[in-house]
Formats: C-alpha cells, structure tokens, sequence
C-alpha cells in the first residue's frame, strides 16, 4: 500500500466532504498528561467531573479505539454570515449567543461526514479499522489538531490558523494505518495577550490557561446550579456561550465564512429581544431549539442565563413585570436569579462593562470580521 498517496487522496477526499483542512498525526499524547492533571488537580474544570473521572483516557486515545496508531484530524468552518457581533452585544435587550450556536448542532452533522470520509478510505483499503469522533468521547481534540498542523494553541486554548483564525469545529478519525504524518505549525501569538485582557471575568489566568469556572461559556452552559453572583454583572447579555476571546484576536481577521447551511442562524435565535425569549415556555424552548446545541442546557438553565441578562440591561418597566410575572411559576434556583435580577433593575445601577465598549469598538472599526 503507498500510505504516502493514501494520505493526499484522504485530505482531498476531506476537502471534498466539506472539511476545510485535513491533518494527520500520530496518537502520543503522553506530553499533555501533566499539563491536565495539573488543571485537574487546581479544580479548573468546575462541575464537570467526567473530565475527572476520564481525565487518563483523555491521554491515550488508543484506548478509545484499540489498534489506533493515528489520528486523521479535520476542522470545519461555522461562522455564518451577518453574524451580528455589534449590534447584539452592544444592545442589552437582545440575547447573545455563541456564533457556533445559532444553527443546527454540529455533533452530528461532522460525524456523517467523518464517517463517509472513513468509508471512502476503506475503498480504497481493506484493512482499515477506524472510529470517528466529534466531541463525542474523552479525547483531547485540541492537542491532536495542533500536532497534526490545523493550528497552534493560542493563548485563549483555542486552536488558532493564520488564514483562517479560530471559527471552526475539530473532529478525527482514529485509524489503524501507519500513513505519513503532517508536522505541526510555528505559534505565532507572539507578545499579543488582547484574549487575557478581554475576558470579562478574567478566566484566562495565564497564557494558555483556562479557569473554567470563570468563563461565561462554562457558566452560562456546563454550570448546573446557581451562577456565582460575583460574575453575573460581568455576564452583560451573554445567554449562550461567549466569543469575545474569539472576537479581540488579530488572526481571526482572516477568518473564513462557512459555507453549510446547517450552521446559518435560526431566525428565533440571531439577535433575540430578551423579553421575546422570557416568554417561551418549556415546550416552545424545546421545540425552537430541537436540533440546536442550546437544547442540551434545559430550560431551567436556560430561564436562569435570561434572568441575569436581565439584571444587566437598562431599568425598563416591562422587564420588573415579566419578571414578576414569571417568579410564581419558576423553580428556586430561578427564582434567586430573578431575585438578583429585579434588584439591579430597581436601583438602576447597571453600568455597560468597559470590556464591552472596547470590544463593540473594535468590531465596528472592522478590526473583526462583522459579517
């Protein structure tokens, strides 16, 4: 078998399935062992303790899929067009979402083509074993995508490409062929620390450190219980995730548009009216977000994230009386966000973070990519 010939008619075949960049490296990853029990051992990870329980398995996906001995990694572009940056974020009566949110859930969509991508290597070789994966199992994606040269690690943790910045989703096939692997890519962050000084709640700790438990995506989507209230005023509009990380970074002005309509954003949730949002009830929010990453949240989550985002926006009579209206009915952890909330909105003491200004700033000026 000519594994050097295998391995260019995979990357094509990948660029062909819709990937915008195909890598492949081996499945060692013995180096970041310490580096995660290190964060692991700070208690980083917040609430979420399947990273703890699998925190070994992380290190060795060769565990995941016995026989693997490398990892074909790809990455796929998400951000829509007129994704809206500006004009959600320096609003406070409209939702923000993460970009990568505001479509259709891209587990599955990846997955189809990993898997295709995995039946077309089989054509062409017998004897290939492989499993995809896509977020799907305890396997360190970042790592094995800046070894196999999608990318380096930027200062934010993310993966980050000269010509393409940040906007993507990872995914890999573990195989069991010998193929010829790519080298990885020069870190060209350089002495930039725009991410770290961005973050509204400073999660970013030190350059390529993430504390969890600060950042709003994880407090917005992984927290369960209450949100600290020493970040809620920090939170602004945030309800889904948060991109100004992605936002700040100089690379992410060479960002590349997608071209799957799956990712395009869903009418109900590009730009929302808070009050709009707050007025679905359970079965409305499950049925707006059937396909939808959001969906996986609950609505008590859900109830909770729109809740803070109130006691950030502007003192408006209509938002005391659908919070009032709603208080009855909620669960007790609402209720102590809506507690919050309607204190803030009766003081009228809420001030737009300095983060905010500068980052809606740098977006209009097209430092960012508006589209």
């Amino acid at each position: 078998m000519d594994y050097h010939q295998l391995a260019e008619d995979i990357k094509r075949w990948g660029t062909e399935l819709g990937f915008q960049k195909v890598g492949i490296t081996d499945v060692d990853l013995s180096t970041e062992r310490e580096h995660l029990q290190r964060w692991l051992d700070q208690g980083m990870h917040g609430d979420m303790e399947w990273m703890a329980r699998h925190g070994d398995l992380r290190t060795r996906p060769d565990q995941l899929h016995p026989g693997a001995v490398r990892a074909i990694s790809v990455r796929m572009n998400y951000l829509p067009a007129e994704a809206g940056f500006a004009k959600t974020l320096k609003n406070p009566r409209l939702g923000y979402i993460s970009r990568y949110a505001l479509g259709r859930d891209y587990h599955k969509l990846m997955r189809k083509r990993l898997k295709q991508l995995g039946d077309k290597i089989q054509s062409a070789c017998a004897e290939l074993d492989f499993r995809p994966f896509v977020d799907s199992a305890p396997i360190m994606e970042k790592p094995l995508a800046i070894k196999a040269g999608l990318g380096w690690r930027g200062k934010h943790t993310l993966v980050l490409d000269e010509g393409s910045g940040s906007w993507f989703f990872l995914g890999e096939l573990l195989v069991n062929l010998p193929l010829p692997m790519d080298t990885e890519v020069e870190e060209k962050c350089g002495t930039c620390s725009a991410c770290i000084t961005i973050c509204p709640t400073q999660a970013i700790v030190e350059p390529y450190v993430l504390d969890a438990r600060r950042c709003i995506s994880y407090l917005t989507i992984e927290l369960r219980d209450s949100i600290p209230e020493q970040y809620r005023p920090l939170m602004g509009n945030r309800i889904y995730g948060c991109d100004d990380c992605q936002l700040i970074c100089p690379w992410n002005r060479y960002a590349q548009l997608t071209g799957e309509d799956d990712f395009a954003p869903r009418k109900d949730l590009h730009a929302p009216e808070l009050l709009e949002l707050w007025q679905w009830d359970e079965e409305q929010f499950l049925k707006r977000t059937e396909g939808s990453p959001i969906r996986r949240i609950g609505y008590e989550c859900w109830q909770r994230n729109l809740a803070v985002a109130f006691g950030n926006a502007p003192t408006d009579t209509d938002i005391i009386a659908a919070l009032e209206q709603r208080y009855p009915s909620s669960t007790p952890m609402v209720q102590e966000h809506i507690e919050w909330a309607l204190a803030r909105q009766r003081s009228g003491a809420v001030k737009v973070e300095k983060q905010v200004i500068r980052l809606v700033r740098a977006v209009e000026k097209g430092l960012k990519r508006d589209a």
